[in-house]
């Protein structure tokens, strides 16, 4: 294996002392693989390890942590400058990993490792906000996002995706739906809505699976919009059919704008942006990721 080019691994700070991912790292090492390590400790420093990556010539850049440092990865590789960008690979060690289960990359971190490094590289869409910010998996706006950004970490850290679903319930008072106008190729809705998901990819939240058709190959973003009462299915994974549900709508589009008469905020992978306008358009083939074989949300 020696003949693999090089690899930087980028860790989230608050998983540096993670004895697992030491010893997978120094495993492949002694079999001649290349692995750099940079640890982050503050927003900024991902895009200046990119950078580093890229002048440095590796073949991957493996984002390790949860969806934000993903995310905030993924958006550095699309916009780096050169010939050869390298391609993003997944080391999930976050609270809730809803991209990295999504794409179906394995549990155990010496096999998503070495998918991260060796697997073969696909070109998959990400998701450009306002001209100023990205996402790769999903923004979520209303309700849910309040719950995921205000889940106290010590919850998080204790019980992981769960935690979610938890503090959502324990915060059902505090209910409040989100005046808002919607629009994307052929379709047009206005109303109040309690939960909106925009996905690349599928889940968010700790597994709530709020576009479960989505794909990050296709050019389309996938909608979906709770509204009246029926918020428990977007806290309920089993709930969130919509057939014969007037209360949940869906749409495809490869752009979304959003406007509001007040301020709304959306979680973009853990990145939370307020404002009254949103314009969410897809960028086709933006990045190449290194993926199983049978990812699910390749077509």
């Amino acid at each position: 294996m020696s003949n693999i080019p090089g690899s930087f691994l980028i860790l989230n700070g608050k998983s540096a002392g993670d004895d697992e991912l030491r010893q997978a790292i120094m495993l492949l090492r002694s079999e001649g693989m290349d692995i750099q390590v940079r640890v982050t400790w503050e927003k900024g420093d991902a895009v200046r390890y990119v950078a580093e990556a890229v002048q440095a010539g590796v073949d991957t850049v493996i984002a390790a942590g949860g969806d934000g440092t993903i995310n905030e990865v993924a958006t550095a590789l699309v916009r780096s400058h050169g010939g050869n960008i390298p391609a993003l690979g997944i080391l999930p060690l976050g609270t809730a990993n809803d991209f990295a289960t999504s794409a179906g990359i394995p549990e155990k971190l010496s096999n998503a490792l070495q998918l991260a490094i060796v697997g073969k590289a696909v070109p998959i869409d990400i998701v450009e906000v306002n001209n100023q910010t990205c996402f790769i998996n999903m923004a979520t706006g209303g309700f849910g996002t309040r719950i995921t950004s205000e889940t106290p970490e010590k919850l998080k850290a204790a019980l992981g995706g769960v935690s979610y679903l938890l503090h959502g319930l324990m915060r059902m008072d505090t209910i409040k739906a989100d005046s808002c106008e919607i629009r994307g190729e052929s379709f047009h809705w206005q109303g109040d809505a309690l939960v909106i998901g925009i996905g690349n990819g599928r889940q968010a939240g700790g597994g709530q699976q709020l576009c479960p058709q989505a794909l990050i190959n296709d050019g389309q973003l996938e909608l979906r919009i709770f509204t009246g009462d029926e918020l428990l299915p977007a806290l309920f994974t089993t709930l969130t059919q919509p057939d014969n549900n007037p209360h949940i709508i869906d749409g495809q589009s490869a752009w979304f704008e959003i406007s509001a008469p007040h301020d709304i905020t959306f979680n973009l992978d853990g990145e939370p942006l307020k404002g009254q306008k949103f314009n969410i358009q897809i960028l086709p083939d933006a990045l190449k990721c290194r993926l199983p074989p049978d990812c699910p949300l390749l077509r």
